[in-house]
């Protein structure tokens, strides 16, 4: 039975996250043909193909995103077995803000799991918008927000995950005939004005006939069967359904932690590297 070699992980996650092996050689201290052999190794190990190479640099195909997500987690799950050991604890307060489109259902088990591993370490959790998130980030310790393009790109350091844009509606919902496609909405919300747009761009007929101010306004206005709306797919709850009947394509949604301020503490940038790995 094949066991994950985790260094060849650690140089897998690096490549990923530089978006090219040049890139990442000097932060592995290692040469291009040598990160290249490892690489190698591990395809042939697993036996699919995990990159796709070319001029502009590496990205993962779709194992290979899988296996991103995997080799997070062992890596922090490695980096926290070696700290338990040595008798290391991450210990102080650290602000952190999450965009509430985030796995909107399991982010709280997920943080008292921090929690319960790490009883030292005192979070201080806000859920705000990704606008929010970006204009408070000299007043944050750590953001995680939410981007969308037509084109997402796995380059990004501190990218945690990415997830689909889909149209839904409430099971067995749909629209009157003749009218505009009644929208649901929420204010001062980039991906509301991103929909927005792209219904405008196909020349659909729209009406925002609901507005509210967070994520579980909406699901709840979903669930009510009140209209249609462009949500990611772990934000999708229970008894919404996509809805695909002639509507635009939407994008990629990524998430992703925003980049360090200058002269971050030490534990701010160890915690930083732990959510990468819990939040996949």
């Amino acid at each position: 039975m094949y066991h994950f070699d985790i260094a060849q992980l650690h140089v897998y996650l690096a490549v990923c996250e530089a978006g090219s092996i040049s890139a990442a050689a000097p932060a592995l201290f290692r040469s291009t043909s040598a990160i290249s052999e490892q690489l190698r190794k591990l395809e042939d190990a697993i036996g699919v193909e995990l990159l796709i190479r070319g001029k502009q640099g590496v990205r993962p195909t779709p194992a290979g995103e899988r296996l991103l997500r995997h080799a997070r987690q062992l890596i922090t799950l490695g980096e926290r077995a070696l700290s338990d050991v040595r008798g290391e604890q991450f210990e102080g307060e650290i602000r952190l803000a999450i965009t509430d489109y985030f796995r909107p259902d399991d982010i709280a088990g997920l943080l008292k799991k921090l929690r319960e591993w790490h009883p030292r370490l005192r979070l201080h959790v806000v859920m705000k918008k990704s606008l929010e998130i970006d204009q408070a980030n000299d007043h944050l310790d750590i953001g995680l927000a939410m981007r969308f393009t037509e084109r997402v790109s796995s380059s990004n350091l501190f990218e945690v995950r990415q997830e689909p844009l889909q149209w839904v509606a409430a099971a067995g919902w749909v629209p009157e005939p003749g009218q505009p496609l009644p929208l649901l909405a929420i204010s001062g919300c980039g991906l509301s004005e991103y929909s927005c747009q792209v219904l405008e761009r196909a020349h659909v007929d729209y009406e925002i006939v609901y507005s509210t101010s967070g994520v579980a306004g909406l699901q709840s206005a979903l669930k009510a069967g009140l209209g249609i709306a462009c949500l990611n797919a772990s934000a999708v709850p229970h008894g919404v359904e996509p809805y695909r009947t002639g509507l635009p394509v939407l994008a990629q949604a990524r998430f992703s932690l925003l980049p360090p301020r200058k002269g971050e503490s030490a534990l701010v940038e160890n915690v930083r590297r732990l959510l990468q790995g819990y939040l996949a």
